[in-house]
């Protein structure tokens, strides 16, 4: 997952970086459309936590765009009794090409839910 708060610092044992992040992911995969400003992308998520998500998508996204998307959550998950839709707002701060396509990772600037 993406996190604008991340940090690495060297291990005293190995003086290897290790990555430190102040958000949790969580595996999440799902289709999405992703909105960005050249149009609409379909998409799959990889993890999300509460400051970013990690994109599978079939082309790549300039880093710094604005996009927005929606999750459907199962109300299983979400402890509710319906499932519930998270909308979200945000910026692409990575993209890459990966084995499967291009991976992008968006900070989530803004988000609120709908049923």
């Amino acid at each position: 997952m993406i996190d604008s708060r991340m940090s690495t610092e060297l291990s005293p044992s190995t003086d290897r970086a290790i990555e430190l992040r102040a958000a949790v992911r969580f595996p999440l995969c799902v289709p999405v459309s992703l909105s960005t400003e050249e149009g609409e992308i379909a998409a799959m998520t990889v993890n999300i936590s509460a400051n970013g998500v990690l994109f599978e998508l079939p082309s790549g996204v300039r880093v710094g765009s604005s996009v927005s998307f929606m999750i459907p959550m199962p109300a299983e998950a979400m402890g509710t009794p319906t499932d519930v839709v998270v909308n979200c707002a945000g910026r692409v701060v990575r993209c890459a090409q990966s084995k499967n396509g291009w991976q992008a990772a968006a900070v989530i600037d803004k988000y609120y839910f709908s049923h």
